[in-house]
């Protein structure tokens, strides 16, 4: 590691600034080998600090070259200011003052994707978190938030369009003959939230009016290519910002709404105030080369970043340890808007499979944290699962506990006391807690500890008071700097079935009621239900009420009748999954063991009364068929078997393919979409069911599935059905695997996201010399390094690859570990990104950890970036 150990960053620590900045005038000189920044700043210092002699500190990055700064258009010398780690430093200034700041940069040469960077052929900024100092020296905080004004200078015929924060003021020429446009934001708002973009561009026109009837001008910008993939972004927008208005209240408030669609990008996408940045993989969608997933995932974006208008722009965090306070805010606004457009109990179970998935394994792991960290070294490792997904829990839960009518409230109240300012987490609970009346200081924990919490349930019935009762443990363990947990107040929704799969009534509080919501806020309590006619089994935490793990003895008996009968969606497919578990944990010890695997499977059994009701949702019915995924059984394991996982799972899925062969059968070709493709929540669930009814069925070893499933890659006339049907051919090396596999590059060479998923197809595709082929396609002209989407596919696909990835020889962690080192310092990001699993080397079987660790310890010896550095530190203590 490098000889000088980042440091720390400690909430505890937190300071409000010493100086403010009311306004921000920038002038950006756009050219194909430098671009000069000009920014004027109206500077004045803090009344609210405790430092009124300070000198002005303002955030730089080494990417930076400085030409000039002055105060009030007095040009400083040198001996006035410094340089020092990246910061410019002036010792003296008035209280009250205008520094004017010249600076260089070179976007073109801009790998990390931070600050101003070229796209293709635009220019293009993120700045969040930190990225606005990569363009000139600036307050870079969430609290300072100022009014900006932003002039583009660049030539017309290269850049028609340049767009920036706010609303058009000004265009013209300059006297060099280029053309300026200048952009007016009214809206106070931090630096992370300024946007540029220039390029040559299409766009899609719309608007929308408004519920007080002002009409907002919509864009969606392309590259020329694309233009014809955005209408689905465009209806996705319009929708989300009915459904805030209808839901939340909440009205937009500029005159016009721009989102730009671009190619390289870290993340998903970036909120800036009126001109959204995206990665085109979460804006861009046609039938013939999106799946329904991907459909699903462009409005879920679209809606999210659209919802911080008001959830982390009009009020935004104070600092980087309250970032769930708008992203887990918004992240639980975009999955109700979703599931009000489609299934509400489809979506809650994708997103509760999704975050026991991978942030279960998060809580576990070395980077463990709360969902408001105590501390950090580099911000962008902790825009985590944590942060996003277990933050929209914990604000799932204030729903939970204050009801629909009580969380709009608290809401309202939260956005009319703390518009335009930068708050807290504290600041949203309180302004919940004010609206209702209600103490949660208690739930507050939630917020500063880390780790899943474990519920241990038992009951007792009593026949003859006609009583039961449950009894409910929680702990939650241990985790990096947090050895001992204090009880949470966790909601627990919970109903009771009977033998005859009807929901039981119940006495509880003295109030009859099927269905009750209990407080656990104890380490131990008992709950007594009264009047309950029959020993009932109990459907525990329904909907996922609270991110915990539950332990409650089930028979096969009991999760069979839940999955056949529980009046609750949700927790028929949590003991399908319960009982899949069972079953795969039993083969995975038979697989260690050296024995053949001959489970007698309940499975079938449950999936042939499923498949038999008609009356069910078939969107249901594919994920109750989804077996628990390999990193999901990965996550429960006490010591992870890859190898044995991967022979479970393919066991079971044979197994059920063969005894149910004729239902899977008749299910494929039942829910056949003869109509033109529309991404309905109709359509989407018939096209999901047909084709995890045609995994099964080609698992049979079926001839006619086979034909089957080669026909429908040939004759498809969408990408969903396509790309499962070439998954399915892949995964089950039929014949005609690499014909296919090749025919499909040759169709989609020049639809980039299709090759994305060709490329991740291609990674994921087990062979005896994976690891060549991987490395291939890393030299392939269609992948490019510099692009995050492209890396993601093939080290994506790379983690799907049980035999190459987690290969005895440490072959598959070298190579990951040699993709982390070079691009440390190209995108560190990224570079930290793919450090993940690697930190959960403890948990692997001892053959696997010894070559994992060896392999951090070997990224260790490099000069780490802080990114980095923190995961690697972390994960080696």
């Amino acid at each position: 590691m490098a000889e000088q150990k980042p440091s720390a960053i400690y909430l505890k620590d937190y300071t409000v600034p010493n100086f403010l900045i009311d306004k921000t005038e920038l002038t950006f000189d756009l050219d194909e080998t430098q671009t000069i920044v000009t920014s004027r700043l109206h500077v004045r210092r803090n009344p609210d600090s405790l430092e009124q002699t300070s000198p002005l500190v303002l955030d730089g990055g080494e990417d930076v070259k400085l030409i000039g700064v002055a105060i009030d258009d007095y040009a400083l010398p040198q001996e006035e200011f410094a340089i020092k780690d990246d910061k410019l430093v002036i010792t003296a200034t008035p209280n009250e003052f205008v520094l004017t700041c010249e600076t260089m940069i070179e976007p073109q040469n801009n790998t990390k994707l931070e600050g101003l960077y070229r796209s293709s052929s635009m220019f293009c900024t993120q700045c969040e978190a930190e990225g606005f100092r990569h363009i000139t020296y600036y307050l870079d905080r969430p609290d300072v938030m100022s009014i900006f004004t932003t002039t583009i200078i660049a030539d017309e015929s290269r850049y028609p369009v340049m767009l920036s924060n706010g609303n058009e003021i000004e265009r013209g020429k300059t006297d060099e003959g280029k053309t300026f446009v200048t952009w007016h934001d009214p809206f106070k708002k931090p630096a992370y939230l300024f946007a540029l973009v220039a390029g040559n561009l299409e766009v899609l026109n719309d608007t929308f009016t408004t519920m007080s009837g002002r009409d907002v001008k919509l864009q969606i910008f392309t590259e020329k290519h694309n233009i014809d993939k955005v209408d689905f972004a465009m209806d996705s927008l319009k929708r989300s910002m009915k459904w805030d208005e209808e839901v939340y209240g909440r009205e937009y408030d500029l005159d016009i709404f721009m989102i730009v669609a671009v190619d390289d990008f870290n993340m998903g996408a970036m909120e800036n105030k009126g001109l959204n940045i995206f990665n085109s993989s979460c804006l861009l969608a046609s039938p013939e080369t999106t799946t329904d997933d991907a459909y699903l995932r462009v409005e879920a974006v679209v809606a999210h970043e659209y919802f911080h208008n008001w959830s982390g722009n009009r009020v935004t965090c104070r600092d980087w340890f309250q970032l769930s306070l708008k992203e887990g805010f918004t992240v639980f606004r975009d999955q109700c808007f979703s599931a009000d457009t489609h299934s509400d109990v489809v979506k809650r179970v994708e997103d509760v499979s999704f975050l026991k998935t991978t942030q279960f394994a998060e809580d576990a792991g070395p980077m463990a944290h709360p969902i408001r960290p105590a501390s950090f070294i580099e911000i962008s490792n902790f825009y985590t699962l944590t942060i996003y997904e277990k933050g929209a829990e914990v604000v799932r839960m204030i729903h939970t506990l204050l009801g629909e009518e009580g969380f709009r409230k608290g809401s309202d109240l939260y956005f009319e006391r703390h518009d335009g300012q930068a708050v807290t987490c504290d600041d949203f609970v309180q302004a919940m807690e004010d609206a209702n009346g209600v103490d949660l200081s208690q739930f507050k924990r939630w917020y500063s500890q880390a780790g899943t919490p474990r519920l241990t349930v038992s009951d007792h019935y009593d026949e003859q008071a006609q009583t039961y009762s449950l009894t409910i443990r929680q702990e939650t363990p241990p985790t990096p700097n947090q050895p001992t947990k204090l009880a949470l107040h966790i909601p627990v929704k919970v109903g009771l079935v009977s033998n005859a799969n009807e929901a039981l009534s119940f006495s509880f509080a003295g109030q009859t009621q099927d269905e009750v919501v209990l407080h656990v806020n104890d380490v131990e309590q008992t709950f007594v239900f009264e009047h309950v006619a029959s020993k009932p089994v109990p459907s525990l935490l329904r909907g996922f009420s609270a991110p915990v793990k539950l332990d409650y003895d089930y028979s096969t008996e009991q999760l069979l009748q839940l999955m056949s009968g529980d009046p609750d969606g949700f927790n028929r497919w949590s003991a399908s999954q319960q009982l899949a578990v069972n079953e795969l944990n039993a083969l995975i010890k038979q697989y260690q063991n050296g024995q053949t695997l001959t489970e007698q499977t309940h499975l079938v059994e449950g999936f042939k009364a499923l498949l038999a009701d008609k009356t069910l949702d078939p969107a249901m019915v594919a994920l109750i068929l989804g077996l628990p995924s390999q990193a999901y059984m990965s996550e429960l394991a006490e010591k992870i078997d890859p190898q044995a996982i991967k022979a479970a799972r393919e066991h079971l899925r044979v197994v059920a393919g063969k005894a149910l062969q004729a239902e899977f059968k008749h299910v494929y070709e039942s829910n056949t979409v003869s109509e033109a493709y529309q991404a309905s929540a109709e359509q989407i669930a018939k096209r999901s069911l047909k084709n995890a009814a045609l995994m099964y069925w080609v698992a049979s070893g079926s001839d006619e599935a086979k034909a089957a499933v080669v026909h429908q890659y040939r004759d498809a006339d969408n990408m969903t059905d396509q790309y499962a049907a070439l998954s399915c051919i892949v995964h089950f090396e039929l014949s005609e695997a690499d014909e296919l596999l090749n025919a499909f590059f040759e169709q989609w060479q020049h639809e980039a996201l299709v090759v994305n998923k060709w490329l991740m197809l291609s990674a994921a595709r087990e062979q005896e010399n994976g690891l060549e082929q991987i490395k291939a396609l890393m030299q392939h002209p269609n992948f490019d390094i510099k692009n995050p989407n492209k890396l993601r596919a093939v080290i994506g696909g790379l983690g799907q690859n049980v035999d190459t990835f987690h290969n005895l020889d440490g072959s598959g962690y070298a190579f990951l570990a040699d993709q982390i080192i070079l691009l440390n310092k190209r995108n560190p990001q990224i570079a930290s990104r793919l450090c993940t699993p690697l930190t959960r080397w403890q948990r692997m079987v001892p053959a696997l950890a010894e070559k994992m660790k060896g392999e951090l310890e070997r990224i260790a010896q490099e000069d780490l970036s802080k990114d980095v550095y923190e995961v690697v530190s972390k994960s080696l203590a």
